[in-house]
């Protein structure tokens, strides 16, 4: 027996005895799958792509869709078929339509019952061939993807091309030419940036989504692809399409990942961009306007807000406003607006107070507490966790428990999710003994916290009783350090020290529960404080 044969038999051997694959026609829709099975492994016949299948949603189809067409439309898989994962969802309201790989998806008001699809687990064989009910004795074995793509760029790029009448089918391949250019010198990859890609026209139309394309010659070519819709330049339409719809993790998004915006616009816009671009700052989304062509002296009557690129962008400082003489002479613009793509202290919007904080827990763990009480105080610290963006390059938490002496319990690069947080610090056990919060505030500023930029770094204190050492010295140090003290007391703690330990003002960082089990009373209104202060600082 040859070792290609020997590869097939052991790879069926080893597929059969875990997981079955269930096999599909281009037709078959969520709703025909075994409801039994749970996240299945179907596989798609090839052309799918040439028939016209009805899909339902974008990223979440619901369970009327063809499973192989949603597949096709979300990136799942090629033209050429294969292996798709599918995994059930709830029904929802509005699924939304969209373009993207070819396939031209539908809007549905509600539906009981949805579903995802993704590609196989990378370790997983690529394809097992069958013939009927017989297995021909060949496979292939898919090794594992290289990681590729600028990893010093890892931005999730959103491009809204100016597809209007108002540019014409000529400016509009020069304008496809320039994005193509710009997405090489991007270097996208799954290790670097994502880019999507939407029109604006008449409607803002999506063409493909962020984790559609990842490899770079097939992004290009996905680009050169693009029809020219026409039509008026409803610019503020498809900023707010984009924003509301391209940068869910459903959709691709990355989660702790910067959300850059480009959008192209030729002229002026048709619309209103002020309102819709708001929403993209809400979001945290930063919005570069990059204008081409400036309206003449006889035209400017005919533009509805003359300062529609101030209020377009993230921030009206000039970083995120860049300016073309024309589409004939592109070449020279694409790597200094890479450059500023890529430029991560610049992209203020994507800062805000749930995905740009350091948060330290200092947990009292002295005997006055007990291990009930204690366990009451974790679940109040994982609350607040819960609240924040945390990941590898979003939001970090770390925790410190004391007595009189203090143990790190994890540290802030330890766990990359909220709810590896939350779990880490449900799992810490008591300590029991004395308390000295003053020596626990100077080990916590040492041990926990690097050197940031200002107003980033939040120190959330929980004590019930009096300190046994100084709390005002060393807290006074780490506001010194730029580290913002909240003091949270519980029961017995004393006032005096609470106010020693929290920062200015102290009525806005001193906060007081009479009992262990209304502490979650008091999350909300600590994740606003940190929202406040992180906002006047930055």
């Amino acid at each position: 027996m040859s070792p290609l044969l020997l590869i097939g038999v052991f790879l069926l051997t080893s597929r059969s005895s875990s997981e079955t694959t269930q096999p599909l026609t281009c037709d078959t829709r969520g709703a025909d799958l075994d409801p039994t099975a749970n996240a299945p492994l179907v596989r798609c016949p090839p052309d799918c792509g040439r028939q016209r299948l009805s899909v339902f949603g974008s990223g979440i189809y619901a369970a009327v869709s063809s499973v192989c067409g949603g597949a096709l439309h979300s990136g799942a898989m090629g033209t050429a078929g294969g292996l798709v994962r599918v995994q059930r969802l709830p029904g929802r309201h509005h699924y939304t339509r969209s373009f993207a790989n070819g396939v031209q998806s539908q809007s549905l008001s509600r539906w009981s019952a949805s579903f995802s699809l993704s590609k196989p687990e990378r370790n997983a064989p690529q394809e097992l061939i069958r013939d009927n009910s017989a297995i021909t004795r060949k496979a292939v074995k898919k090794m594992p993807g290289k990681k590729v793509g600028n990893k010093d760029c890892q931005m999730d790029i959103v491009v809204v091309m100016d597809s209007s009448s108002n540019l014409g089918r000529r400016r509009f391949n020069l304008q496809k030419n320039f994005v193509t250019k710009l997405v090489a010198m991007l270097k996208v990859g799954t290790n670097g940036p994502h880019v999507g890609l939407v029109q604006a026209s008449d409607f803002p139309r999506t063409e493909f989504l962020l984790s559609n394309y990842t490899q770079p010659k097939e992004l290009q070519f996905a680009i050169k692809e693009l029809t020219y819709l026409g039509g008026d330049t409803n610019t503020g339409k498809a900023i707010a399409h984009t924003a509301e719809l391209l940068f869910t993790q459903q959709r691709g998004a990355r989660r702790g990942h910067p959300r850059v915006m480009v959008v192209l616009v030729d002229g002026w816009p048709a619309d209103d961009l002020e309102r819709a671009a708001a929403l993209a700052r809400r979001s945290g989304i930063n919005v570069f306007l990059v204008s081409v062509t400036e309206p003449a002296a006889e035209e400017l009557p005919a533009v509805p807000d003359r300062d529609f690129a101030k209020k377009a962008v993230c921030r009206d400082n000039g970083f995120f406003s860049y300016r073309m003489a024309s589409w004939f002479s592109t070449t020279k613009h694409v790597k200094p607006l890479t450059q500023r793509l890529c430029s991560l202290d610049g992209l203020l919007c994507s800062r805000t107070c749930y995905n740009s904080v350091n948060i330290g827990f200092l947990i009292d763990g002295s005997s006055s507490v007990g291990d009930p009480n204690f366990r009451l105080i974790l679940d109040f610290l994982a609350a607040i966790a819960s609240k924040f963006d945390i990941s590898d390059m979003g939001t970090r938490a770390g925790a410190v428990q004391f007595t009189y002496d203090q143990r790190l319990e994890f540290g802030m690069r330890e766990h990359g999710s909220k709810e590896a947080v939350a779990a880490a610090l449900r799992k810490i056990p008591y300590m029991s003994g004395g308390t000295a919060t003053g020596g626990a505030i100077a080990y916590a500023a040492q041990n926990l916290f690097e050197r940031t930029a200002h107003g980033r770094d939040f120190l959330i204190v929980v004590t019930d009783g009096q300190s046994y050492d100084d709390v005002g010295g060393p807290a006074v140090a780490a506001h010194n350090r730029g580290i913002t003290v909240y003091a949270v007391g519980v029961a017995w703690a004393p006032m005096d020290d609470l106010r020693a330990m929290a920062s200015e003002p102290k009525d806005e960082h001193v906060f007081f529960s009479r009992h262990f089990g209304d502490l979650e009373d008091l999350v909300d209104d600590i994740v606003r404080g940190i929202c406040r202060d992180f906002d006047a600082k930055n």
